[in-house]
């Protein structure tokens, strides 16, 4: 998700896309572990959304 994306998301929309990242962050971890997931850099990927989400979360409250 990009940051121009983000800035538009209310603080409810910026919550729940969190919620949602963090789940699929989690699981991603898991099965990388289990066995190497076929692209590695979505985990890369989803750690820099869940701080982008964090980042604008703050900036909003």
């Amino acid at each position: 998700m990009k940051k121009a994306d983000i800035k538009n998301l209310s603080v409810e929309d910026i919550k729940n896309q969190l919620a949602d990242a963090k789940a699929n962050y989690s699981k991603l971890k898991l099965a990388h572990r289990i066995s190497p997931v076929e692209n590695p850099i979505q985990i890369r990927d989803l750690r820099k959304t869940i701080a982008r989400l964090n980042t604008e979360l703050t900036n909003k409250q």
